[in-house]
């Protein structure tokens, strides 16, 4: 496993973590984030660009990622790295949720799956 930090002038602007799994051969690509003043500025392809470099490395057959973003640029990113949406859950319950009504009414959240296959198993 692995982190990496984007550094702009002194200043974190970015964080992405790869999470490497031996039991069937991929990454996960996790917690990326770049700081909302910084987007736009490629940080993020290349924070993601950072963890296939890593997988390839490391002989990693895919790298996979799941993502709750309802931004569509956070889904093109994805694309833009060669990921392919492989599928959705609707009603997603985040970690600590309790499933309330008011949670129930206001928490509707789809999980999106995504991977990109480097080599063949």
């Amino acid at each position: 496993s692995c982190f990496w930090v984007a550094v702009l002038d002194g200043n974190v602007v970015g964080i992405v973590a790869a999470r490497g799994s031996e039991e069937d051969n991929t990454v996960e690509l996790r917690r990326m984030s770049v700081d909302s003043n910084y987007r736009g500025k490629g940080i993020a392809k290349a924070l993601g660009r950072k963890v296939l470099e890593f997988a390839m490395l490391n002989n990693y057959s895919s790298v996979v990622l799941g993502t709750t973003a309802v931004k569509m640029a956070a889904h093109k990113l994805y694309e833009s790295l060669g990921f392919r949406h492989v599928g959705v859950v609707e009603h997603y319950t985040l970690p600590g949720m309790t499933h309330s009504l008011l949670e129930r009414m206001f928490f509707q959240l789809r999980y999106h799956r995504y991977c990109l296959q480097l080599r063949e198993e």
